[in-house]
């Protein structure tokens, strides 16, 4: 059996940054990233994330502190490798940490870590955090090469940027959108097969979030923004839950196919 036959139910992070960024931008405490992840939670999530940056520009300190006393799912830090973000890292130890590249002057993550050419920098953090017990991701682009120095550097985790996807999709390039479907189907089995746990994320929405999860290697989904966004007009609990029903039924479609193929 290849890893591109391999079936499992597909785990839903939801990202909390933007509630946060909707609070920073007059200052004061509404609305609070706690109160969104414990929305998150009854919709059925099974994980909450959230970027401590180095400018703080949404996620603050005392958000993490709070998350990860108060909540009950595993919590996901994404951070720079600085030595700053370790030792917060460290302090709180999340369940897990996913090392995201980071520019001052990016209004978002725009794409993924170096680790071919930043082993020796990235080394050293993901040995930390490890011997901490806490489970190291890497957000690379989906590259046979990144997947290769993902592998070297001991990472359990890559989290694949599905950025490339999602933007073609949204400018209705079909050429486009289906050569970057494919470079993620072909990056997450070799990650499989390379015995790396695959997870994806960036930009994803109800439709190219489905075609993900239909990727039967992809164990995770981490989304944010869009459910953000959208929870303007459907709530965030009936947002999440609808993602969380589609993706569902995505993996289901995808299993039973797999299973009659």
């Amino acid at each position: 059996m290849t890893a591109d036959v391999t079936f499992s139910p597909v785990r839903l992070g939801v990202n909390i940054d933007h509630v946060a960024t909707i609070r920073n931008a007059r200052g004061g405490g509404h609305p609070d990233p706690l109160r969104a992840a414990h929305a998150a939670i009854r919709a059925g999530a099974d994980g909450i994330t959230a970027h401590l940056r180095e400018d703080r520009r949404h996620i603050s300190d005392n958000d993490i502190e709070r998350l990860k006393n108060e909540i009950s799912l595993p919590l996901n830090l994404e951070m720079a490798a600085t030595e700053e973000m370790l030792a917060i890292a460290l302090r709180h130890r999340p369940e897990a940490c996913c090392l995201v590249p980071e520019k001052r002057e990016e209004l978002t993550t725009e794409g993924g870590l170096d680790v071919a050419g930043g082993h020796n920098h990235l080394k050293p953090y993901i040995v930390a955090l490890k011997e901490a017990g806490i489970q190291v991701s890497l957000f690379i682009d989906p590259d046979d090469g990144q997947v290769a120095a993902s592998w070297l550097a001991e990472a359990s985790v890559v989290e694949l940027h599905t950025g490339s996807y999602c933007e073609a999709v949204l400018r209705g390039s079909q050429e486009d959108a289906e050569r970057e479907y494919q470079r993620l189907r072909h990056t997450a089995n070799l990650a499989a097969h390379s015995g790396l746990t695959v997870h994806a994320g960036h930009g994803l929405d109800y439709e190219t979030a489905v075609a993900v999860a239909a990727i039967p290697v992809v164990q995770e989904l981490n989304i944010g923004h869009f459910l953000v966004g959208e929870a303007l007009f459907e709530g965030l609990e009936g947002v999440i839950k609808r993602m969380r029903s589609a993706v569902e039924k995505a993996r289901k479609t995808c299993g039973e196919e797999l299973k009659t193929s």
